[in-house]
């Protein structure tokens, strides 16, 4: 059984439609923005094709011509996630935050204005926060490699590769267990958030069987859901691209692809992040940070260590004082 209210989950996001809103805005651009540069660079590749050879440099023209565009908007894209993880995921999981707490939004704000105010105030800058969210991914493949590693040493035939699949399908739904970890930081007010990512790891590893077997289950659901989702985007990006010469068959695929994402990181990623921040927050209710499991994370992974010294040279910095040395990593 999942550990979560699918009632409050879509209450939640009944509640928080400016951001679901914004998030549509925002991945619907980002989906025109691959259609419009794959579309003109497969047409200019088809029209010098035509020009400089025949018809079968017309196709190999639009191929290449398609590839510039899309790689174009990708490199765009890459220097803009952090942007897109500081504006769009983080403020978003402020707001629920706030909601999930009962706290209301102050009158004569917006949703949107008011999560990127809570979020500049847990991380000044963008590049603060990618950094934090990079470290606590690194820290849970670490620590789910680890504790999922007993099947090495168990003589069960075919049970390494069905551990395998599960590994694959466990780090498919890091992205879901990091937003929770982002939630913790948000919602216990930490200054640090080095400190809090710290804090809030350790309490994902005392309560890893039950965020995995929610985390796990809500990752299968969103990609069978977003399969489903990209059967139904084929017909419409199709008619939308049948006009553009050459950009047909495996572009015609590949932008299927991106419109499907990007319905994913729109509907079906908010509904997944309102689940296991709910799970997450139940399942730690009353605990505070084991020592001890802050002892295995040491000995597991440099990047935890690395967030304890990242955590104590701010709070150095804070007072004036120089960091501690940093400490050998294994």
């Amino acid at each position: 059984m999942w550990d979560f209210d699918i009632g409050k989950t879509f209450s939640l996001m009944l509640r928080t439609l400016p951001f679901i809103g914004f998030r549509l805005a925002i991945y619907f651009g980002i989906t025109l923005a691959y259609i419009a540069a794959t579309g003109g660079g497969a047409g200019i590749g088809y029209m010098l094709g035509r020009i400089l050879q025949d018809a079968d440099g017309a196709g190999s023209g639009a191929f290449w011509g398609g590839l510039v565009g899309f790689s174009v908007v990708s490199g765009a894209l890459y220097f803009a996630r952090e942007y897109l993880l500081y504006i769009v995921k983080a403020g978003h999981i402020a707001v629920l935050v706030h909601l999930l707490d009962d706290r209301p939004i102050p009158e004569g704000k917006g949703q949107i204005a008011y999560g990127a105010q809570i979020v500049k105030a847990r991380f000044v800058e963008a590049s603060v926060l990618f950094g934090v969210d990079q470290i606590i991914k690194s820290i849970l493949q670490a620590f789910n490699r680890t504790v999922l590693s007993l099947s090495e040493f168990l003589p069960i035939p075919g049970l390494t590769t069905g551990m395998r699949f599960i590994t694959a399908v466990i780090h498919l739904s890091l992205t879901y267990l990091d937003e929770a970890i982002l939630a913790y930081i948000i919602r216990t007010h930490s200054e640090n958030p080095w400190a809090g990512a710290r804090d809030g790891v350790i309490l994902y590893a005392q309560n890893y069987r039950m965020l995995l077997k929610n985390a796990v289950s809500l990752a299968i659901f969103a990609w069978i859901l977003s399969f489903g989702i990209f059967l139904l985007a084929i017909a419409p990006v199709a008619a939308l691209v049948a006009w553009i010469p050459g950009l047909a068959g495996f572009w015609l695929l590949i932008l299927a692809i991106v419109a499907a994402y990007a319905l994913k990181a729109a509907l079906v990623d908010p509904f997944v992040m309102t689940c296991i921040v709910q799970v997450y927050f139940k399942a730690i209710e009353g605990q505070r940070p084991s020592p001890e499991w802050a002892e295995r994370l040491n000995s597991i992974s440099a990047r935890f260590r690395e967030l304890g010294e990242k955590a104590a040279a701010l709070v150095a910095g804070k007072s004036g004082l120089s960091p501690p040395p940093p400490k050998a990593r294994a």
